[in-house]
């Protein structure tokens, strides 16, 4: 008789919280905690916080782990597990496979966040039964996660599928990465912000302060805050070109898209983002590319996580 296989580690990392999991093979969560990713000082300080979260995990599940899977933002070195998080200031070229791997003594491996959310999906959300997907995360940051023929794709470094930086609006809002018109700086919940700041400098007329977040943005949206309306319309438009770029370059049959802004502003998102896709996506094959919210909402990236793990036991 087989012995049943231990649960894995899930840790899922961005630029406004982080989460663990200890997950089970039929993919129950059997202890979890989200905290607000802090801002620290050091990188040593946040990998501390994170790996006290990872602690308390493990006593509340009252079990052992084989693996550990982690859902990164990027960029990142991969397989070697170096992260350099746009969002996380603090980590630069910042080792977090081996400290993990350190602090716990089981294999680790880390990914691309964007990359663990198409696994998610794929495996028990929107995307089952999928072979060739791109799963998207538009939240603090926007990135996606590629599958063709079944498999996830990396790429010569481990970055691929970084569709928030595909420039969909040419000589647009500036972007971290340096960059102008990226779909990140536009569409992300920094990008609304930043965007919002830099119109009400220029006088544009809002209810809402320099400084609002995506969410305050949103609510005074669906308020009739013509400003807010607008952000919201151009960030659904330039997310709806980087999808139409993408299904022709990929021949895509199915894109999921999850993360905060999609999650709790489709409303404002969704109509615009559907409508350029049906505009700029003309070839045939990419004409019937479809478009759906992910199924797991906050817990995919926990999912995700889990299934690194365990496609790295199953390798």
């Amino acid at each position: 008789m087989a012995v049943p296989q231990l649960p894995v580690l899930a840790i899922d990392v961005g630029g406004t919280k982080l989460a663990a999991a200890a997950v089970d093979r039929a993919g129950q969560l059997l202890a979890s905690d989200r905290i607000p990713t802090p801002r620290v000082a050091s990188a040593d300080d946040l990998f501390e916080v994170l790996a006290d979260q990872c602690r308390r995990v493990l006593r509340a599940a009252e079990t052992d782990v084989v693996a550990i899977g982690v859902g990164c933002g990027g960029p990142m070195e991969y397989p070697s597990g170096r992260v350099s998080t746009l969002n996380i200031p603090v980590w630069r070229d910042f080792p977090l496979r081996e400290r993990l791997v350190t602090a716990f003594d089981r294999p680790c491996v880390v990914d691309n966040d964007a990359n663990a959310l198409a696994l998610a999906e794929q495996w028990r959300g929107a995307g089952r039964g999928s072979t060739n997907m791109l799963g998207m995360v538009v939240s603090t940051g926007v990135g996606g996660g590629i599958i063709l023929e079944g498999h996830l794709l990396h790429g010569f470094g481990g970055n691929a599928g970084h569709i928030g930086h595909i420039v969909a609006w040419p000589d647009g809002p500036p972007c971290r990465c340096g960059a102008r018109g990226c779909i990140e700086g536009v569409a992300s919940g920094t990008g609304l912000a930043r965007r919002l700041t830099a119109a009400v400098a220029e006088g544009a007329e809002t209810r809402l302060v320099p400084g609002a977040t995506a969410a305050e943005i949103a609510v005074a949206a669906r308020q009739g805050d013509h400003l807010a309306a607008e952000l919201f319309r151009t960030a659904g438009e330039c997310v709806g070109r980087g999808i139409a770029s993408a299904a022709a370059l990929l021949d895509l049959e199915l894109v999921t898209i999850g993360g905060s802004i999609a999650l709790h502003a489709w409303d404002l998102l969704g109509p615009p983002l559907l409508s350029e896709l049906e505009r700029s996506a003309r070839l045939d094959f990419t004409r019937n590319v479809r478009v759906v919210q992910a199924e797991l909402g906050d817990a995919a990236g926990l999912y995700g996580a889990a299934m690194l793990a365990f496609r790295s036991l199953d390798s």
